[in-house]
C-alpha cells in the first residue's frame, strides 16, 4: 500500500496537473505551429516557371507575406547554424583547414546576393520543377549566405580563444572531444555567438528585398513576403506601402525578439565568462510565463533529459593503446600529404580556368575597366569602415563595460540593425532629386549603414568579456585615460573588432550591389562602382560579365583581408589574447 502511494506521489510530481498559464502556453504553442503549417503549405505549392506571382499592395496580406518570410529567415538561419557548429569547428581545430576555410569564407561573404541567384536559381527551379520549392530554396539559399560568415567567423574566433583553465578543466574530468565540444566550446562561445545570431538575422533583412524580387532568364520571379511587398511598393513609388511594411516589419522584429532572442540572451547569461555581479540580469515574459506553468516545465526537463543523453552517450570516454595512436598519426600525415595535393591541383585548375574564361570572353580594355570600378569600390568601403570604427568602437566599449547598460542597449541596437537601409533609398533618391546632389559621394553612406552594425556588436561582446579582475588591476593600478585604452581595452576587444570590421567590410561590398544604384519609380541614381557593373548586368542578363564582376570583387576582397585584416587578427590573437 505505502509503495502504491510513493508510486502515485512520484507520477503526480512528474506530470503534474496543468494550470491556467499551461492552458495558455499550449494555444499559443498550437498557434505558432499552425502558422508554420501555413506558410509551410505555402511554400510547397505548386508553380510553373515562369508563371508569375502577383503581389498585392493591399496592407491586409502583410501579415501573410510576413509569415513567410519568417519562415525563409529562420530556416536559413538553422543551416547556418549547422554550417557554423562544423565548419567553423573545423577551422578553429585543424590548422590545415584553416588555410583554406577561412580565405573561402573571406571570399564567399563578398559574393553578391545577386550573383548566388543568378548562379542557383536555374538550378532549383530544375530540381524542383512543377513546385513552389525551387524559387523559395534559392531564396534561402541567398538568404543563407547573408547569414552565415559572420556567424561562422564569431565561433571560429571564440573556440580559437577558450582559456587554458577550461580546457584543462575538460581534461581533468576526461572529458571526450563530444562532450568537450558541447559542455566547453560551445558554452564558452555562446553569448557572443547569440549577438552575432542576431545581428545575422538583423543583417538578412537588407537582402530580403533582392531574394525575394528578382529576374532570371528574362523572368521577373517575386515570391510572397514583405522584402517582395516593398520592391513592388517601390517599383509603383508608392509611399503608403512602405510605411505598411515598415511597420510591419518592426512589429515583426519586436515579436522574434521577445519569443526567442529575449528568452535565448537569458539562458546564454549562466555562461557568461567574465560574470560581474553588478550586472543587470535579462528579464523576458516569456522566461517567466513559462516559469509559472507546471505541464509544460515538465515537458522541459523531458526534452533536457534528452539532450543531456545525446551529449553524454555511455560509449563517449574510449581509452586507447599507443601503438594505436601511431597508427593514427602516421595515416593523419599521409592524408594531410594527400590533401595538399588535391588542394594545389585543384587552385591551379580553377586559376587556369578563370584566366582561360576572361581572356576568351572580355578585351583587356574591359578588364581595366572592372578593376577600376572596383577600386572606386573599395575605397569607398574602406573609408567608411574607418569612419564607422571611429563612431562605434568608443560606443560599443561604452556599453560593453556598463553590465547595467548592455540589456537595455541590446535590442535598440538589434532594432536599428534589423531596419533595412534599403527602405531609405526612396527618401534618398527624393534628397538625391531636391537637392541635386552627387550619388558618387551620398550613395556611401547607404552601403555601410546596414553592415556598420557588424562592429558595434562584436565590441559590445568583446567589452562584455573583459574579465573583471582585469579591469580591477587597471583600477588599482589608476590605469586610465589613452593608457587604459592602449594597455586594456584595445588589446581585450582586438580579436572580436577584427571579426567585426572583416564581416561589415565584407558586408559593405555584397551591399553596394543594391547602394550604388537607387532606383525609385522612373528616378535611377547611379554611381561608379563595382557594385553598379554588377546590378546594371544583373538587370540585363548578362551572366559573363556578372561573373567577371563577381571574380574581380572576390579578388579585391580576398587582397584586403590578406594583406590587412588577417595580419591584424593573428596579430590580436597571439598577443593580445586574454586567458
Amino acid at each position: 500500500m505505502l509503495k502504491s502511494q510513493a508510486y502515485s506521489k512520484n507520477e503526480a510530481t512528474s506530470w503534474p496537473i496543468p494550470n491556467y498559464w499551461d492552458v495558455i502556453g499550449i494555444v499559443i504553442v498550437f498557434a505558432i505551429i499552425m502558422s508554420l503549417a501555413i506558410g509551410a503549405k505555402g511554400m510547397v505549392s505548386a508553380y510553373n516557371f515562369p508563371e508569375t506571382i502577383k503581389i498585392s499592395l493591399n496592407p491586409a496580406n502583410l501579415p501573410y507575406y510576413a509569415l513567410r518570410t519568417i519562415l525563409r529567415l529562420f530556416i536559413a538561419l538553422g543551416f547556418s547554424l549547422i554550417f557554423t557548429f562544423t565548419i567553423g569547428t573545423l577551422a578553429a581545430k585543424n590548422k590545415h583547414a584553416e588555410r583554406l576555410i577561412i580565405p573561402m569564407i573571406d571570399i564567399l561573404q563578398s559574393i553578391p546576393v545577386l550573383s548566388f541567384l543568378s548562379i542557383t536559381m536555374i538550378g532549383f527551379i530544375t530540381l524542383f520543377r512543377g513546385s513552389m520549392l525551387g524559387p523559395e530554396c534559392a531564396a534561402i539559399f541567398a538568404i543563407f549566405t547573408s547569414q552565415v560568415w559572420n556567424m561562422t567567423l564569431s565561433f571560429y574566433q571564440s573556440v580559437r580563444t577558450v582559456p587554458s583553465d577550461l580546457k584543462e578543466a575538460s581534461k581533468i574530468f576526461c572529458l571526450s572531444k563530444w562532450q568537450t565540444f558541447w559542455r566547453i566550446e560551445v558554452p564558452f562561445a555562446m553569448p557572443q555567438l547569440l549577438w552575432n545570431i542576431m545581428m545575422s538575422m538583423s543583417g538578412s533583412w537588407y537582402f530580403v528585398t533582392a531574394s525575394e524580387a528578382f529576374s532570371v532568364a528574362n523572368q521577373n520571379i517575386t515570391l510572397p513576403g514583405i522584402g517582395s511587398y516593398i520592391a513592388e511598393g517601390i517599383v509603383k513609388a508608392n509611399s503608403p506601402s512602405i510605411l505598411y511594411a515598415i511597420l510591419t516589419m518592426l512589429l515583426v522584429i519586436f515579436l522574434y525578439d521577445q519569443l526567442l532572442f529575449r528568452p535565448l540572451t537569458y539562458w546564454a547569461e549562466k555562461f557568461q565568462a567574465a560574470h560581474d555581479e553588478e550586472a543587470t540580469i535579462s528579464r523576458s515574459f516569456v522566461v517567466s510565463f513559462f516559469q509559472r506553468t507546471k505541464f509544460l516545465r515538465a515537458l522541459g526537463k523531458i526534452l533536457s533529459s534528452i539532450c543531456d543523453f545525446f551529449i553524454n552517450p555511455r560509449s563517449s570516454q574510449q581509452t586507447t593503446s599507443s601503438k594505436y595512436q601511431e597508427q593514427k598519426v602516421k595515416i593523419y600525415k599521409n592524408i594531410t600529404r594527400f590533401y595538399y595535393l588535391i588542394l594545389t591541383c585543384v587552385l591551379m585548375a580553377a586559376t587556369f580556368i578563370i584566366i582561360k574564361f576572361i581572356m576568351a570572353t572580355f578585351s583587356l580594355s574591359e578588364v581595366k575597366h572592372v578593376l577600376a570600378m572596383g577600386t572606386y569600390t573599395a575605397i569607398r568601403v574602406l573609408s567608411l569602415i574607418i569612419l564607422s570604427s571611429l563612431i562605434w568602437v568608443p560606443i560599443g566599449v561604452w556599453i560593453g563595460l556598463r553590465p547595467k547598460i548592455t540589456p537595455i542597449a541590446q535590442p535598440i541596437v538589434q532594432f536599428l540593425a534589423a531596419f533595412p537601409t534599403n527602405l531609405f533609398f526612396p527618401i534618398a533618391a527624393m534628397i538625391f532629386l531636391r537637392y541635386n546632389l552627387n550619388p558618387e559621394i551620398w550613395v556611401s553612406p547607404l552601403m555601410v549603414m546596414g553592415t556598420q552594425w557588424y562592429i558595434l556588436f562584436n565590441v559590445i561582446a568583446g567589452a562584455s568579456n573583459l574579465p573583471k579582475d582585469l579591469k580591477q588591476a587597471a583600477a588599482t593600478f589608476k590605469v586610465t585615460g589613452l593608457l587604459k585604452w592602449r594597455r586594456v581595452i584595445l588589446p581585450a576587444i582586438g580579436p572580436f573588432y577584427i571579426t567585426g570590421a572583416i564581416t561589415a567590410a565584407g558586408g559593405a561590398w555584397n551591399a553596394s550591389i543594391i547602394a550604388e544604384v537607387i532606383k525609385w519609380g522612373n528616378n535611377k541614381f547611379e554611381a561608379t562602382g563595382l557594385g553598379a557593373y554588377i546590378a546594371d548586368n544583373f538587370a540585363n542578363n548578362n551572366f559573363a560579365n556578372i561573373a567577371l564582376g563577381t571574380i574581380v570583387m572576390c579578388l579585391f576582397v580576398l587582397v584586403i583581408n590578406r594583406l590587412i585584416w588577417r595580419p591584424l587578427y593573428n596579430l590580436a590573437m597571439e598577443r593580445y589574447e586574454v586567458e
